[in-house]
């Protein structure tokens, strides 16, 4: 465990304990929600390559043009 983890536990650990229980919620809630995301993003690699490649042969092609983000 790093320094500022134990830290960020320790000063934790001095809070009522149902800010304990919120705080403790949330983080497991948001360890989950960033291996969901991990895990969709690594199951998606191989699309996400294809479109990749498929928008470098556009661009390779003069199939595609610069963005002017003041005419979005």
């Amino acid at each position: 465990m790093t320094e500022l983890l134990e830290k960020a536990f320790t000063e934790a650990a001095k809070l009522p304990e149902r800010d304990q229980e919120a705080l403790a919620s949330w983080i497991l809630h948001e360890l989950d929600s960033e291996r969901h995301w991990a895990d969709t993003f690594a199951a998606s690699e191989h699309a996400l390559n294809g479109l990749s490649d498929e928008a470098l042969a556009q661009h390779r092609e003069g199939r595609t043009r610069e963005l002017d983000p003041d005419k979005l």
